[in-house]
C-alpha cells in the first residue's frame, strides 16, 4: 500500500503500526491540489511495487458558514483539494492502470454530492463536482476500452474528525448530523470496488434515504433543510477549543476519529446489500413480489 497524507509524521506513525502486523507500506507526504506532487506518488508507488492495480481519491477538507460567510480564496481551495485533487489523481492513475491493461479508480465522494446542505456549500458543490467528474472519467476509459473501473463511493456521515478539521465560520462550534457511521464502513465500500466493477456505491443507509428524498421530493427536502439544516449542525451546548486551528492549509497533526459523544454505527447494511450481484437481488425482488401476490390473493375461508 501507498499512503498520501500532508502530515509526514503521522505517516511515519502509520507506516510502523502497519509494518509491526506484517504489511507491506510506503508513504508520500503530498498535497494532492498540486498535480506534480500527484505524479511523484505514481512514481514511488512504481519504484517500491512495480506499479499499482487500484487508486482511491480520498482528500478532503470543508467549511462550515453561509456563502457570504466563507472568502473566496477559502472556497477556490476546497475546490482545489476536493476538485482538482480528485482530477490530479484520476489522470495520473488512469495514465498507468492504462498501460497495464486496467485496474480500478475509486473516488469518494459524498451523500452530499446528491443532496446539498446549509452552511456547507463549497463542500456540496465540490461533491457534486466529483460526481460529474467520477462519470465523465468512466465514459472516456470504457470508451477506450481500458479495462478501468471507476467507482464513486458516497459516505453518508462519518465518525472522523471532519468537524473539528474544518473552518468554522458560525457562531457555534461544527459537529455532523446522525446518524454517523464508523470509517470501517466506507473502507468496506472501497475495498470491495477495488475487486468488483461497480459503478456507485453508498456508505451508510441514512444517507442514501437522503439521497431519496432529495430526488422524489426535492422542495420538501428542502423545506426541511432550511428549518433544521443549520441547528443539526451545530453544537450548542458547547463552547468549543477557541485556539482550534483547522486543516484547510495546513495538516493538522491530531485526531483519527470525530470527538462526538453519539453512538456510532459500526456496520452497514445498505453496503452489504450493494455488494449483491444484480441477478441475486432480482430473484429476491422477484420473490418477495410473488409471496405477497399469493398472499393478497389468498382464499379466504369462512368460519
Amino acid at each position: 500500500m501507498v499512503a498520501v497524507a500532508r502530515n509526514a509524521d503521522a505517516l511515519d506513525d502509520l507506516r510502523t503500526q502497519m509494518s509491526a502486523n506484517g504489511g507491506r507500506i510506503v508513504t508520500c507526504a503530498a498535497d494532492v491540489s498540486d498535480l506534480a506532487a500527484v505524479e511523484r506518488i505514481a512514481v514511488v508507488a512504481i519504484e517500491a511495487f512495480g506499479g499499482f492495480d487500484s487508486w482511491i481519491n480520498n482528500a478532503g477538507i470543508g467549511t462550515y458558514g453561509t456563502l457570504d460567510q466563507v472568502p473566496a480564496a477559502d472556497h477556490r481551495r476546497v475546490f482545489d483539494v476536493n476538485y482538482f485533487g480528485v482530477l490530479h489523481g484520476s489522470l495520473v492513475a488512469a495514465r498507468h492502470l492504462r498501460e497495464r491493461g486496467g485496474g480500478a479508480i475509486i473516488n469518494i465522494g459524498s451523500i452530499l454530492g446528491d443532496r446539498a446542505i446549509v452552511q456547507q456549500g463549497p463542500y456540496c458543490a465540490t461533491k457534486h463536482a466529483v460526481q460529474a467528474l467520477t462519470d465523465t472519467v468512466r465514459m472516456e476509459l470504457e470508451q477506450d476500452a481500458t479495462g478501468i473501473s471507476v467507482t464513486l463511493v458516497k459516505p453518508a456521515a462519518i465518525d472522523t474528525p471532519f468537524p473539528e478539521h474544518a473552518r468554522n465560520f458560525m457562531d457555534q462550534p461544527p459537529r455532523l448530523p446522525q446518524p454517523l457511521y464508523a470509517p470501517e464502513v466506507v473502507a468496506d465500500a472501497v475495498l470491495f470496488a477495488c475487486a468488483h466493477r461497480k459503478r456507485t456505491l453508498y456508505a451508510g443507509g441514512g444517507g442514501m434515504l437522503s439521497s431519496i428524498l432529495s430526488q422524489a421530493a426535492p422542495r420538501l427536502a428542502d423545506r426541511i433543510m432550511e428549518a433544521v439544516g443549520t441547528r443539526a449542525q451545530q453544537k450548542p451546548n458547547d463552547r468549543g477549543d477557541p485556539s482550534r486551528r483547522d486543516n484547510l492549509y495546513e495538516p493538522r497533526t491530531d485526531a483519527l476519529r470525530g470527538s462526538q459523544d453519539v453512538r456510532v454505527r459500526r456496520s452497514s447494511v445498505m453496503v452489504q446489500v450493494q455488494k449483491v450481484p444484480r441477478p441475486a437481488i432480482s430473484i429476491a425482488i422477484l420473490a418477495g413480489g410473488a409471496a405477497a401476490l399469493a398472499w393478497a390473493t389468498r382464499p379466504k375461508w369462512r368460519t
